[in-house]
């Protein structure tokens, strides 16, 4: 077979496990066999409206099969996925979609109206595919079921090497315009190998595919490695606390990923401590700390929680913590996966000392090759192959990681360093505190202060002065925020991580926001 990359996957599987259940969704379960010939299917109408090499194919939805057709398809034909965040405003997508240059869009049900807005706006989209029946608009899209119908599921083995690009995904873009990560296929691979071996998943796996799969850890935490496996992907459009949990159960599902704030809302059910989780065997957290009462939660159900550091530019493999080290080694990122290096480095490029706190860098075979069309971004984010991620970390004398925020987000208050993720993690040990985001907010004394804008917890009535106070006695006085705001929610991103700049712009005056 000269395809080494994702596009192989199904006619692998096809070969080795056809009967094995591949993707359950909304009741339907697809068996590999089936799955493979659907791709064949897929590929073949991808093909026939003019998708060739090198050309970028777009999905825009939430989770549905469909979206795991298209990638592989575009592994069958050496063409790039391009997996658009399906919360994105119109002006936003177009900015994607001319970013990447891509050239035929499938969209979910939800976005038949972004499709009719666009189409006239974006004449280098030549075609625009419906995944299913669109609720609104969409009508001049073509119906992806009818294009596999009418398809012929011919085998193809179009030359596909590990470094040719698999897909383009875009960062989320909390800051400035999102970069396209380009992921190979190479990348993808050892990624999948990485997440499989630290979260040992079997052939009789059942994943559930609740994160967005236009996320790197929705696509390539959990889903990506169990179609390698052979096991199932049971996909969700998204994420609904009390539906989530009746499929957990009613699926057998035995592992997932998610970040923190998902885990909270679950355990936070009513009947979380009722419903049948013993199926269940690990979850992968990752994107936020996981406080210890969180994670203790549910390690009191017998369930391995993993907490894992990586990023779209590492697909996402970076470090896991072991479950046997989850409560002694709480708050700390774990230890490298597998096929990757991790350091900590000062700006001369030195190795820190334990606790020293510095950039985090990471090299190995799931790093990306770049960003798309951006050649400096590229050179100043890849240096001898090290990925820089602009996050400060440390380690302690064991070598195990941890994250002590984005650089860009620490807080220089008079002189010394705040990195407001140790501070949140000691708000969330607060029983009154449900949510919480520290920034840094102009001082005319100290350069620079902390604010928390704190979610409270249901039925709580947390005191501003108390909450500081109970701080006191868990971080020193210069880590302690000035200021605790209240507010019903958090802005956050698709993905679940909080919109720190649209904080600034509703807390600290635009001309005295830091850059």
């Amino acid at each position: 077979m000269r395809n080494a990359g994702l596009g192989s996957w199904p006619e692998r599987r096809l070969r080795i496990s056809p009967n094995r259940p591949a993707i359950w969704f909304e009741g339907a379960t697809t068996t590999h066999g089936e799955f493979a010939h659907r791709v064949r299917r897929a590929a073949a109408a991808l093909s026939a409206l003019g998708v060739g090499r090198g050309d970028r194919v777009a999905w825009l939805g939430a989770n549905h099969p469909a979206a795991l057709e298209t990638l592989y398809a575009c592994g069958q034909l050496g063409a790039v996925w391009v997996p658009v965040n399906a919360r994105l405003t119109p002006p936003e997508v177009r900015y994607v979609l001319e970013h990447s240059g891509t050239s035929l869009v499938v969209h979910g049900r939800e976005h038949g109206t972004t499709a009719d807005t666009l189409r006239a706006e974006l004449p280098a989209v030549r075609t625009w595919v419906a995944g299913e029946t669109p609720l609104a608009g969409g009508a001049d899209s073509l119906d992806w079921q009818q294009l596999l119908a009418d398809a012929e599921p011919q085998p193809r083995d179009e030359p596909v090497t590990p470094d040719d690009p698999c897909l383009i995904m875009y960062t989320s873009g909390t800051t400035g315009r999102p970069k396209g990560a380009v992921l190979t296929h190479g990348n993808m691979t050892w990624s999948c190998i990485n997440q499989a071996f630290g979260l040992d998943v079997t052939p009789d796996e059942r994943t559930l595919g609740l994160a967005p799969l236009f996320h790197i850890g929705g696509l390539n935490g959990t889903v990506n490695p169990t179609l390698l496996r052979g096991g199932c992907a049971v996909l969700v459009r998204g994420f609904d606390p009390p539906a989530t949990l009746a499929v957990i159960v009613d699926q057998r599902v035995t592992s997932f990923f998610a970040v923190p704030t998902m885990l909270d809302a679950l355990s936070r059910r009513p009947d979380f401590g009722a419903v049948d989780l013993s199926a269940l065997r690990t979850i992968g957290a990752a994107g936020a700390p996981l406080p210890l009462p969180l994670l203790r939660t549910w390690l009191d159900r017998g369930i391995t929680v993993q907490q894992a550091y990586g990023m779209t530019e590492s697909a996402p493999a970076g470090t896991m913590l072991d479950s046997v080290d989850a409560v002694a080694k709480v708050g700390s990122a774990g230890k490298p996966q597998f096929f990757v290096d991790v350091r900590v480095v000062r700006p001369d490029g030195t190795e820190c000392d334990p606790h020293e706190v510095g950039e985090v860098v990471l090299s190995g075979p799931n790093i990306m090759a770049g960003y798309w069309n951006e050649p400096e971004a590229t050179a100043a984010a890849i240096v001898d192959g090290w990925y820089h991620s602009g996050d400060a970390g440390s380690t302690d004398e064991d070598g195990y990681l941890y994250i002590r925020d984005r650089y860009k987000d620490m807080i220089i208050s008079g002189g010394e360093n705040v990195y407001p993720a140790e501070v949140e993690s000691a708000l969330l040990e607060l029983p009154e505190v449900l949510e919480v985001a520290v920034i840094g907010v102009p001082d005319p004394h100290w350069g620079e202060v902390g604010l928390a804008v704190v979610v409270p917890a249901p039925g709580s009535d947390p005191d501003p002065d108390r909450l500081r106070a109970e701080l006191r006695t868990r971080l020193a006085a210069f880590k302690v925020p000035k200021h605790v705001e209240f507010a019903d929610e958090l802005p956050k991103t698709a993905t679940g991580k909080v919109r720190k700049p649209d904080l600034r712009s509703q807390y600290v005056p635009q001309e005295e926001s830091p850059a």
